[in-house]
């Protein structure tokens, strides 16, 4: 796959209007088995979140990710377990800057 597809460029430049189009690729099986089970859940963005890191993405740039990323699931994924089916209520109820803070809030949740 070359760089162009990707959301983060070798050079650490993130492309965030690619987020969706990379969720889009994840296998539908190997989706199923992330959101199926909310410690997979957790696992999976943990991980993402370590490689982003490891190339230098700041916290800001990661709960600007995170809030792509919830956006593309509360829109087009429906809820498989309870803490999904939170944090989607949650998600919904807050505005913009509300939205932004949980951001936060899952990021720093799964690098714990």
């Amino acid at each position: 796959m070359s760089e162009h597809n990707h959301v983060v460029s070798k050079d650490g430049n993130v492309t965030m209007n690619r987020v969706t189009d990379a969720l889009d690729r994840i296998d539908p099986g190997q989706k199923e088995l992330i959101l199926n089970n909310f410690e997979q859940f957790k696992a999976y963005l943990g991980k993402r979140i370590q490689l982003a890191q490891k190339i230098g993405l700041s916290d800001e740039q990661l709960a600007i990710a995170a809030e792509k990323i919830a956006d593309y699931l509360a829109a087009y994924e429906e809820p498989r377990n309870s803490e999904e089916k939170l944090l989607l209520e949650l998600w919904k109820a807050g505005n913009k800057e509300e939205r932004h803070r949980l951001a936060h809030m899952l990021v720093k949740m799964v690098q714990q």
